[in-house]
């Protein structure tokens, strides 16, 4: 896949006594999920830890919520139908991105919307296409999607280049059955389902093959090359870390990282942000305290980047 070290510059002109801005050159990505304006997930985590990872972040909101869905009563906006509206002005100015990353999706038809974004953006450039199809957890479907939501999801999966499905993800995916313990080769299992989807590589996340383990196992369909990362467990489930995981790496490998790299910037950020929270005392539903470690992720993506091997595509 393509990724231009520098998009195009091009410079502002004078129309009617104003001037228009260039487009700057530098790594942009282009973000499609949903914002909750107070609670830490979705776009309210991707465009600070992205931003932070050195790349221009541009977000595309699917929905407007006054708080995470785990506050009773929050307030919710559904902004489908500006999706193309907004996407279309970028095009006709002369956007591109080096990588669309779709987060949470409420609807089939915002999956269609897009797969036509993809289009649109791949006819000037190759961009990365990342999806995490942010639909289940724990066994079971979240509230409002079914089991024919899944299958489109399935279908939806083969546009991209990355995917980052959970283990239930997975098993809504592919039709393989979820299981809470598994050994080895289960995972790989539901790691070649994954690839049959179409991604060039399957990213499965919450794996853990030992107690007190926890981390992410890759599989590449081209040449079935296997890669993990993996951490020590710390005890509780906390909200929008899988946001904050699937982020991190869509930063950083717009940034220039090998996946290898990116699982283990992710893995060590997101533990190390669990820890955090954990010290401080803050309730687990509200989400991680990832403004106070953004530091430390700077600081490690700065040193993989600088170590030998780096790569710009996955």
């Amino acid at each position: 896949m393509h990724h231009p070290d520098q998009l195009d510059l091009r410079n502002g002109t004078e129309d009617k006594g104003q001037t228009k801005p260039g487009i700057p050159s530098g790594k942009r990505l282009l973000t499609i999920q949903d914002i909750s304006c107070i609670g830490k997930c979705s776009l309210t985590i991707a465009l600070p830890v992205i931003s932070s990872l050195g790349i221009e972040t541009a977000v595309l909101p699917t929905a407007l919520l006054s708080t995470h869905t785990l506050f009773d009563g929050f307030t919710f906006l559904d902004l489908t139908d500006q999706m193309t509206p907004v996407t279309d002005h970028w095009k006709r100015l002369g956007f591109s991105f080096d990588t669309i990353y779709s987060g949470y999706l409420g609807s089939v038809r915002q999956m269609e919307i897009v797969q036509d974004i993809i289009r649109k953006f791949r006819g000037t450039q190759n961009p990365l296409v990342i999806i995490d199809p942010v639909m289940a957890d724990y066994g079971k479907l979240y509230t409002g999607f079914d089991e024919a939501f899944a299958k489109q999801y399935a279908v939806f999966c083969g546009c991209a280049d990355i995917i980052l499905p959970n283990l239930t993800e997975a098993h809504y995916l592919t039709g393989l059955p979820y299981l809470e313990r598994y050994e080895e080769d289960y995972i790989l299992d539901l790691l070649k389902a994954l690839c049959a989807l179409g991604p060039e590589w399957a990213v499965l996340t919450g794996v853990s093959l030992k107690d007190g383990q926890t981390g992410a196992m890759a599989r590449n369909s081209r040449t079935g090359e296997v890669v993990s990362c993996f951490t020590d467990r710390i005890p509780g489930n906390y909200h929008g870390t899988g946001d904050l995981f699937a982020s991190v790496v869509a930063g950083a490998l717009t940034r220039g990282l090998p996946l290898k790299k990116a699982l283990r910037l992710a893995v060590d950020y997101v533990r190390e942000t669990i820890r955090v929270t954990q010290a401080a005392g803050r309730p687990d539903s509200y989400g991680v305290e990832f403004e106070a470690t953004l530091p430390a992720l700077i600081r490690q993506a700065e040193q993989l980047s600088a170590s030998p091997q780096s790569s710009p595509t996955p």
